[in-house]
C-alpha cells in the first residue's frame, strides 16, 4: 500500500512532486520495495516521463530515483528498466556532470544484472556513446565510463559480441591514453581502463589493435613511470593502478606475434623497485611481478643476461620462500635462465644458490618440487 502511495503522489503532479519522488527515492533503497515498484501498473512509464520531462530538477530527481534501481540484483528490476536505456544513452552527452555520472552508473549497473539490458544496449549504439564520453575533460565522468565499460567486458557473451566492437571504436586508443597518463591526471580512470584493457587482453586470441595502438611500448614506459614515482612520494591507491598494467603486458608478451618491449634493462630494475616496495603490504603483486618477469625471460636471451649482469639475482632468490606461488615462479624464471647456456648456469651457480634449492625438494607442493628438479 504504501509503495502505491509513493507513487500516485508522484503521478498527481502537484506542488510537492519533487518532494514525492526524493521520498520515493529513499524507499526505493530497499530491495523488497524496488521489487513491488516495478510490479505496479505504470510505475516504470510515470518515472520514465519524469526523467525526460523539460524540468531540469525533477529531471534529477528520477534519474536518482532509477540510480537506486539498478542497485537491486534481482534481474527481473533490471528488466523491468529496459524502457529507460535509450534515454540513459541519449543523456550521456548532455547536462549538468551530477546528471551524465548518474545516467553512466545506472547503466552500468543494469549491465551487470541482465543480459536483456546488455542485448538491448548494443544496437542502441552504447559503444560510440561511450567513446565520445570517454573524451570528456572530466574526471568523474570517464570514471563512470570506465565502470560502464568494464561491466560490459566482463559479461559472458563479451568475447563475441562486446570485445569486437570495443576494438572496431575509437576506445581502444583513448583508454591506453588514459592509462598512460594515470599519474599526471586521473587515477581513478586509469585504474578503470587499465583493467579494461586486461578484460580485452585476456579474453581475446587477437591483440593486433592493441600492439598496433603501441600498448607495449607505451605500458612499458608507464610502467618505468611509477617505478621512479615510487621511492618518495607513492600516491595513495598505486598497487590498484600497477597490478592489471603488470597483467596487460604480460598477457601481450605472452602472445606469439608480439613484439617485446626491446632491450631495455631499466623495466627489470623497474620490477624490482616496485616488488620491493609492495612487498611488504601489498604481497599480492609479487605474483604479478614475477609473472611478467616470467614470459619477459621465457624466450629472450637478452633479458636472461640483462637479469644477471645488473646483478638483480641475489634480490630474485630472496622471494623463493615469498609464497607456493612465488617459489614455482621464481623457480620458472631460474630455469629460463638456466635454459640459455652453461655461460649462465655458471653465472647462477656462483650464488649460493644449491643451499637454497635443496630445502625446496621437501615442499609438499609438487609442482614446486617439479620445477625444482628442471633447474637441477
Amino acid at each position: 500500500g504504501q509503495v502505491l502511495e509513493l507513487l500516485k503522489g508522484v503521478q498527481r503532479g502537484s506542488e510537492d512532486r519533487k518532494r514525492s519522488l526524493g521520498r520515493l527515492r529513499r524507499a526505493l533503497q530497499n530491495e523488497e520495495t524496488q521489487q513491488k515498484f516495478v510490479r505496479l501498473d505504470g510505475s516504470i512509464r510515470t518515472l520514465t516521463g519524469l526523467f525526460t520531462s523539460s524540468l531540469a530538477d525533477l529531471q534529477l530527481e528520477a534519474a536518482r530515483c532509477l540510480h537506486e534501481l539498478s542497485h537491486s540484483s534481482v534481474p527481473a528490476v533490471a528488466e523491468a528498466c529496459l524502457p529507460v536505456t535509450s534515454y540513459l544513452l541519449t543523456y550521456l552527452s548532455g547536462h549538468s556532470l551530477e546528471f551524465t555520472e548518474l545516467c553512466l552508473y545506472t547503466l552500468g549497473n543494469l549491465v551487470v544484472e541482465s543480459e536483456a539490458v546488455r542485448k538491448q544496449l548494443l544496437p542502441q549504439g552504447i559503444i560510440p556513446v561511450l567513446a565520445s564520453c570517454i573524451q570528456s575533460p572530466h574526471e568523474a565522468v570517464l570514471e563512470g565510463v570506465g565502470y560502464v565499460l568494464s561491466q560490459l567486458l566482463q559479461a559472458k557473451e563479451a568475447p563475441t559480441e562486446i570485445i569486437p566492437l570495443v576494438l572496431d571504436s575509437a576506445l581502444p586508443q583513448h583508454m591506453l591514453r588514459l592509462v598512460c597518463s594515470g599519474l599526471k591526471a586521473g587515477m581513478g580512470a586509469a585504474v578503470e581502463f587499465a583493467w579494461c584493457l586486461h578484460y580485452i587482453i585476456c579474453r581475446h586470441k587477437d591483440n593486433a589493435v592493441l600492439l598496433a595502438l603501441g600498448a607495449v611500448p607505451a605500458l612499458t614506459s608507464l610502467l618505468l613511470d611509477l617505478a621512479s614515482e615510487i621511492p618518495q612520494d607513492a600516491p595513495e591507491g598505486l598497487e590498484l593502478l600497477v597490478c592489471p598494467v603488470l597483467r596487460c603486458l604480460s598477457n601481450l608478451l605472452a602472445q606469439t606475434d608480439c613484439q617485446g618491449p626491446g632491450q631495455d634493462g631499466r623495466l627489470l630494475i623497474a620490477l624490482f623497485l616496485i616488488l620491493q616496495c609492495f612487498l611488504q603490504q601489498h604481497p599480492f603483486l609479487v605474483q604479478e611481478c614475477l609473472w611478467l618477469l616470467n614470459n619477459l625471460t621465457a624466450d629472450d636471451p637478452f633479458f636472461c643476461s640483462a637479469l644477471l649482469s645488473l646483478d638483480l639475482l641475489p634480490a630474485l632468490l630472496q622471494l623463493l620462500t615469498c609464497s607456493q606461488m612465488a617459489t614455482v615462479l621464481v623457480l620458472t624464471v631460474l630455469c629460463n635462465i638456466a635454459e640459455k647456456g652453461p655461460f649462465q648456469c655458471q653465472r647462477l651457480l656462483q650464488q649460493p644458490l644449491l643451499p637454497q634449492l635443496l630445502p625446496l625438494l621437501t615442499l609438499p607442493d609438487p609442482e614446486a618440487v617439479g620445477q625444482c628438479l628442471e633447474l637441477l
